[in-house]
């Protein structure tokens, strides 16, 4: 499941909770074109995209089996952490309105920290619009959510991950154990970004 960043960080009880009000009210539309939050209309287009293991294999935390039982339930949970300011499922949809790739963000607002997870249509993968939208979701989350530290992992054998996450800026930091829904233990790489470095970068 998902794991804070190994940087502990230490938000005020204002701080906290305004990153929590930002999660619960933000329109996820600011983020970009045919964002949505996820319900439980998207289960189908979501188990489909999903069902392509050369979408979901290299990401630890998605529920398995996936099908749409256990996306019914990640969806739900999902709405259930943004309820708590803790954690956002976004959505893209293409012009059909189907769902052609997903964000999730998880949030830690005690630590003024959070994750982001996602992926793709496999079609779209390594044309670089992967790298363009998750670098702009990073952005996002420092600036819309007010977070402040951002960790990421990648599997060991990820390699287009690893480079995008780079190419964003993210500062290597060894490698940490990701714990699976089922509870099995991925090895993974494991990188950070402060929200003043992201600054610093895009000179905000």
């Amino acid at each position: 499941m998902s794991a804070p960043p190994k940087t502990v960080l230490h938000a005020s009880d204002a701080e906290a909770e305004a990153i929590r009000r930002a999660v619960r009210t933000v329109d996820v539309a600011s983020l970009g074109p045919g964002r949505v939050r996820a319900d439980l209309s998207h289960v189908p287009g979501l188990v489909t995209l999903l069902g392509d293991p050369r979408v979901s294999d290299p990401i630890y935390d998605l529920p398995r089996p996936i099908g749409e039982e256990s996306v019914t339930r990640w969806v739900a949970e999902a709405q259930a952490q943004a309820l708590a300011g803790e954690g956002l499922l976004i959505l893209t949809l293409d012009p059909k309105g189907e769902v052609s790739g997903y964000s999730k963000i998880t949030v830690w607002p005690e630590r003024a920290s959070g994750e982001l997870a996602g992926a793709v249509r496999a079609e779209a993968q390594n044309h670089g619009q992967g790298g363009t939208g998750a670098a702009h979701t990073f952005g996002w989350m420092f600036e819309t959510l007010g977070l402040r530290l951002i960790g990421l992992t990648a599997a060991l054998d990820n390699a287009r991950s690893a480079r995008l996450i780079e190419a964003a800026g993210f500062v290597p930091m060894g490698e940490r154990d990701a714990k699976r829904a089922d509870g099995t233990i991925r090895r993974s790489r494991y990188w950070e970004l402060t929200r003043d470095q992201w600054r610093q970068r895009h000179r905000l």
